[in-house]
């Protein structure tokens, strides 16, 4: 499969493409708190569940979605979990929801049961092991009263996890009588191997029951002719995306990528088309969930919504998300999705008539980030564009604010003018479209928010604005007209005031060859001390100088 090829300002591969992670950065600005599950599992040692709460908090409300628990705002989190960690009583309700609530509280349990007996405070270990032992008897006997029949894999995992519980609570009350610290030492190897091989039931019985409810939920979605449950239970499914990677290889690999397109090619559901499309963007985060998506066709289903004006605007970007996510080029998997190449052509047209008539900047970012994506993945997209007056289309919507307004969008679209800079007939379009220009605003891009997130999206903004103008310069008329704008004194500003680029590296680097471009061309737009510090050393003997410099000296 052919790629874009380099020219040397800087890797492909530097220059980024739009993963799962791009898609949602923007859709979420001001994300939910840490990924508080995850980790307390990940410290014990359990492969299991990893669940960073709101990656995927998305601005736009589905009908028939329920608020997501790790969504919700902080403090009545905290007032959930306060109530969770004093009450051990079972109750009536969601199993999934029990699963996910039980199953932070014992985690964080497992989590903090680890640090004090790293501290030696055994009292603690001890009262933590009995309250411990007190929520895992609770999570059993709550998911019993309200699951359908247990397994005896699951009996048996049960019965292995309270015994453990029960063991563990034994040896630290025995610890509390033991003053020899020889003796304690023994025994707190044994403690950690208890909690450990704990941890490791718990996650294997919290598997086998969230995999159980999985497989109820995408039966029912196979069976329902049910609207109403139909979007219910995918929403539930869309839910349970959100908690993570190990949760997606579960739903991919119990059908649930073959449940989600069979609701696609329903006429009766074309309502829900847009809830089940992200839902399949979500799951398509994980390999096994784009090998279930070629394997029933997905990428011909995606290819015929697109190419349907049929279909509501809102369903035709949620599909161009799906195509976003499996073209991905961070993810490697993506790359060998053969059967994407047979309908390439039409996908790209559809993609560049949606960027066109797109009502609103979600609209468009979501289709200008599959085009994105789509150009690192096959060489030929960057001619089809081409060929579609695409450059036009891209830089009429930068100024139309209805379209393109954060960074998140122009990062989108400077990776696509990046990708298609290599192709000679690239640089005449640019001109006539006053690109050059465009491009020199994309080198001032400036965060409104400040947010992590928004600064580093404006720093691949600057970054790719670079090596675009860099790839582009071979063409003597675009280096002209850079120098005639005054991009020289602009990549001078930002190799040599660290302020101006964030203190980034990557974006001192693409300015320095950008620069260095333009100087082969137009030297006399250069002063003796700008050419002989950031254009005659070595690349890597400016980039030090630089990158060591406090603030400007222009």
């Amino acid at each position: 499969m052919r790629r874009p090829p380099g020219n040397g300002e800087t890797a492909s591969k530097g220059i980024g493409g739009w993963g799962l992670w791009g898609r949602h950065e923007p859709r979420r600005l001001g994300c939910a708190g840490p990924d508080r599950c995850g980790q307390a599992l990940l410290q014990i040692g359990i492969n299991m569940m990893a669940l960073p709460g709101g990656r995927h908090l998305d601005s736009i409300p589905m009908s028939g979605q329920r608020l997501h628990l790790m969504q919700v705002d902080s403090v009545q989190r905290w007032m959930e979990d306060l109530k969770l960690m004093t009450e051990c009583g079972p109750g009536p309700g969601d199993p999934l929801q029990l699963l996910l609530k039980r199953g932070w509280v014992i985690s964080t349990e497992l989590r903090r049961i680890g640090q004090k007996l790293a501290q030696d405070r055994w009292a603690r270990v001890h009262s933590m092991s009995v309250r411990l032992t007190c929520h895992a008897r609770s999570m059993v006997s709550e998911y019993s009263a309200v699951s359908r029949s247990s397994s005896q894999e699951m009996g048996q995992i049960e019965k292995l996890l309270m015994e453990k519980c029960s063991e563990l609570s034994a040896v630290t009350e025995r610890c509390l009588q033991v003053e020899n610290e020889h003796v304690l030492k023994s025994m707190k190897a044994c403690v950690s191997e208890t909690l450990s091989t704990l941890g490791q039931h718990f996650g294997q019985l919290l598997e086998l029951a969230l995999t159980r409810e999985v497989q109820a939920l995408v039966r029912k979605i196979d069976a329902s002719d049910n609207i109403y449950t139909t979007e219910s239970t995918t929403g539930n499914l869309f839910s349970l995306t959100q908690e993570g990677a190990p949760l997606c290889r579960i739903i991919a690999k119990e059908g649930g990528v073959v449940a989600l397109f069979k609701v696609c090619r329903q006429d009766s559901f074309r309502c829900l088309y847009p809830q089940a499309l992200r839902t399949l963007a979500s799951i398509c985060c994980v390999e096994e969930g784009v090998h279930q998506l070629e394997k029933v066709d997905g990428v011909l289903c995606l290819a015929d919504i697109l190419t349907d004006d049929s279909h509501s605007e809102a369903t035709r970007a949620e599909a161009a998300a799906v195509v976003a996510q499996v073209t991905s080029p961070h993810l490697p998997f993506t790359q060998h999705l053969s059967s994407f190449l047979e309908s390439m052509e039409e996908i790209v047209t559809a993609l560049v008539k949606l960027c066109q008539e797109a009502s609103s900047g979600e609209v468009f970012l979501l289709a200008s980030a599959a085009l994105a994506n789509i150009t690192f993945f096959d060489t030929m997209a960057c001619e089809m564009l081409l060929q579609l007056n695409a450059i036009r289309v891209l830089l009429e919507a930068c100024s139309d604010k209805q379209r393109v307004d954060t960074p998140y969008t122009r990062d989108q679209i400077v990776t696509i003018l990046a990708n298609m800079s290599v192709l000679e007939q690239c640089a005449s379009d640019i001109i006539q479209e006053n690109g050059v220009q465009l491009i020199l605003g994309m080198l001032s891009e400036k965060p409104r928010s400040g947010t992590p997130a928004e600064v580093a999206a404006c720093e691949r903004v600057q970054q790719k604005a670079a090596v675009t103008l860099a790839r582009l310069s071979r063409d003597p008329d675009v280096a002209r007209e850079a120098v005639r704008l005054s991009c020289m004194s602009r990549l001078i500003e930002l190799c040599r005031s660290p302020s101006e680029r964030n203190s980034s590296d990557a974006v001192l680097v693409a300015c320095l060859a950008a620069l260095r471009r333009l100087a082969g061309v137009c030297p006399e737009g250069l002063q003796d001390s700008d050419f002989q510090q950031l254009v005659q050393p070595r690349l890597v003997d400016s980039f030090l100088l630089c990158s060591n410099m406090e603030e400007s000296f222009v």
